[in-house]
């Protein structure tokens, strides 16, 4: 398995023939999902899907109800490659296992509407690999690898060590980076790496378009 990171919270968990693009949002570069198998959408906030990267590609999108209306809104035809799911739903994705895991995004104000979220747990080559979305959602079981946010508007950095910690993950890998500046990811990534390391939990931020193979 290959995870290809892209801007921001976007990647490509990719096996076989088979290109999983989770999250394709505005702040990604565009088309990233042109030539995807499938497209996995977490929650509705635009740096996590916009219409014109769903436009991109012909894939099948699977997404939660809330984003399934959303994207009716914007693009009636789009809607017709979309399939809902739902949390607890386990679907084969061409080939790949995938799970439904949570139902909130993370509070980012308690005046402001708590959208619903749902992470992804893909499962193939015998490598699993969650992706949370908003969220600090944990499994019974940790994944192999852990698509970690780490810059928010509704995260310190506290919480994300704590997170990644108690998720138990082997590696990490950061998702969620656009928020920051390189300096102030900088010192995220020195946070993490001092605090996963003695754990034996490997932490890597990659750069858009670098990737990882587990």
């Amino acid at each position: 398995m290959r995870i290809i990171k892209h801007g921001h919270s976007c990647v490509t968990i990719a096996t076989g023939d088979h290109r999983l693009v989770v999250d394709p949002g505005g702040f990604t570069e565009r088309d990233v999902a042109a030539d995807a198998t499938a497209v996995l959408i977490t929650h509705e906030h635009a740096d996590h899907w916009t219409p014109e990267q769903l436009a991109a590609t012909d894939a099948p999108v699977f997404t939660i109800e809330a984003v399934a209306a959303k994207i009716a809104d914007a693009d009636p035809a789009l809607r017709e490659r979309v399939s809902v799911v739902a949390p607890g739903d386990r679907f084969d994705a061409f080939g790949v296992a995938v799970t439904v895991v949570g139902t909130k995004h993370a509070v980012i104000h308690p005046e402001l509407p708590h959208f619903d979220n749902s992470g992804y747990l893909v499962e193939a080559d015998g490598v699993s690999v969650f992706h949370p979305g908003d969220a600090l959602t944990t499994l019974p079981a940790p994944a192999d690898v852990l698509l970690l946010p780490v810059s928010a508007p509704w995260m310190k950095v506290a919480e994300c060590i704590d997170y990644a910690r108690d998720f138990g993950a082997a590696r990490s890998v950061a998702i969620h980076d656009a928020v920051y500046s390189e300096a102030g990811l900088g010192v995220v990534d020195g946070h993490l790496g001092r605090f996963l390391e003695p754990r034996q939990q490997e932490y890597r931020r990659l750069r858009s378009g670098e990737e990882l193979t587990v």
